[in-house]
């Protein structure tokens, strides 16, 4: 059962990957030029409607106000990249630990019955998605406030085992990390490890944000 930062948080020698901020990064240089270009435009609309180029007062010039909307959708691009750029995986002897900007919680090794990573085949040719899958030995929550946007309900790795497990999917900007975190979780719990599995395309899948949010509507955590 996973458990949250109570534990305190991830060893001062765990493995720690910073996974969003790549992402991040280029969110913030687009959501910036968004944001520059919104203002030019507000900058613009106010210099031709009050006639401060030396023209007469146009208010043809509150046409340009529309276009500084941008500036509101990359205000939106920046803060989500501010939210991307906290986002860390820890990996100790306690478990795998996920950060957000707000939270942390744990998947601890002792609730595992094992740990594997999954591939498929993409429509490109010779491309693949990956996904380390973290298989609980019992019940987990499946709307921890930090952990829920891993979970997934599937056929479990193997019989007996609860249909709800963990998924990281590292792909895209966070393919680079999968190895470096395979490594470290075969370090500290080797005797988890299942290995690489082939799965039907599109194994991936996506967090149950519609059930996510009917179960935790109200609720206070």
């Amino acid at each position: 059962m996973s458990t949250s930062s109570s534990l305190g948080g991830p060893a001062p020698t765990a493995t720690v990957i910073h996974y969003g901020r790549r992402t991040a990064r280029e969110g913030f240089v687009l959501g910036g030029i968004f944001m520059a270009m919104g203002a030019f435009f507000v900058a613009l609309a106010v210099v031709i409607t009050a006639g401060l180029n030396g023209n007469e007062p146009q208010p043809v010039g509150l046409i340009a106000l529309l276009f500084a909307t941008i500036g509101y959708s990359g205000f939106k691009i920046f803060r989500s990249a501010l939210s991307h750029y906290h986002l860390a995986v820890s990996i100790d002897d306690t478990g795998m630990w996920l950060r957000t900007r707000t939270r942390q919680s744990v998947i601890r090794w002792d609730t595992l019955a094992g740990v594997a990573v999954y591939w498929s085949e993409t429509d490109k040719r010779g491309g693949r998605r990956y996904s380390i899958e973290l298989c609980p030995s019992g019940p987990i929550d499946r709307d921890d406030p930090v952990l829920w946007i891993l979970v997934r309900d599937e056929e479990p790795i193997r019989p007996g085992l609860p249909r709800l497990r963990y998924s990281f999917v590292t792909n895209g900007s966070s393919a680079r990390y999968r190895e470096p975190l395979v490594e470290a979780i075969r370090q500290h719990v080797p005797h988890l490890w299942l290995g690489e599995m082939q799965r039907e395309p599109g194994h991936c899948g996506v967090p149950n944000y519609e059930g996510h949010r009917e179960r935790t509507t109200d609720t206070v955590r």
